[in-house]
């Protein structure tokens, strides 16, 4: 059965604890059951060449710092799949590994998306050595295994800038809101020549994606659109004026 590629505006760590996004999350398991398993390609894990993980067990990662010991404890206890990492690799020349688990990009939607951790999950890395055609052509590599049962998944933000973030909410600064809603139209329309020359969509999109890690995960979910795809969109929301937490459904 052809599984749709799914991408995550993940935000926060403690939307793991669950909060206003994880809702639509679940709606997105329960509406897709339980595929073969899912590449996650999450804003957090950058090599020097691709590489994804092949352990049978992946540890859960608390990749970051200064959150409560709640959060710290959790665990995302999916399988992994060795065979899929081979199938990975052998389609796009990643690297097996067993130096890497699966981190908050990854693991934060998808304790919600799969409460049961029963979908095999591996992570496959942004290769830093590519430019952004680079990462489309190798997403694109992907293609065949959506008629595989496998969740094609991207986990990052739309605009993704911390430095101006409110910590006590409030609206969307102009500029990501005008950002977040080209990126929208670009999808809908299956205009990827616009993803891929995002820095130039709009006047301040390098305020929107100061660093393009968060960014980069959406294009290896918009490289699986069929000609006349169903794109749609969950989450549409910007938390504290410059998160995104935009979600994107294709197929």
């Amino acid at each position: 059965m052809r599984q749709p590629a799914v991408f995550f505006g993940h935000g926060s760590p403690m939307n793991a604890l669950g909060g206003p996004f994880a809702a639509a999350w679940r709606d997105l398991g329960e509406s897709i059951g339980k595929p073969a398993g899912v590449v996650m390609v999450s804003a957090h894990w950058e090599t020097d060449g691709p590489t994804v993980t092949a352990q049978a067990q992946p540890e859960t990662l608390h990749d970051f710092g200064g959150f409560p010991a709640t959060l710290h404890a959790m665990r995302y206890p999916a399988p992994g799949s060795p065979g899929l990492a081979a199938r990975v690799s052998a389609l796009t020349g990643a690297a097996p590994t067993e130096g890497w688990g699966l981190d908050h990009g990854t693991w934060s939607v998808l304790t919600h998306v799969w409460p049961e951790a029963n979908v095999p999950v591996v992570q496959l890395s942004l290769d830093r050595s590519l430019d952004v055609r680079g990462h489309y052509d190798l997403a694109r590599r992907l293609r065949p295994l959506r008629d595989e049962g496998i969740v094609i998944a991207g986990s990052g933000d739309f605009v993704h800038n911390l430095r101006t973030w409110k910590r006590d909410g409030g609206a969307p600064y102009d500029w990501a809101a005008t950002f977040n809603d080209r990126i929208k139209v670009a999808l809908a329309d299956g205009d990827h020549s616009a993803l891929i020359d995002w820095p130039v969509l709009t006047p301040e999109a390098r305020l929107s994606v100061p660093s393009d890690e968060h960014f980069l995960p959406l294009l290896y979910v918009a490289a699986q659109q069929a000609p006349g795809e169903t794109v749609r969109f969950f989450n549409d929301v910007i938390d504290g004026g410059s998160i995104s937490m935009t979600g994107v459904r294709i197929g």
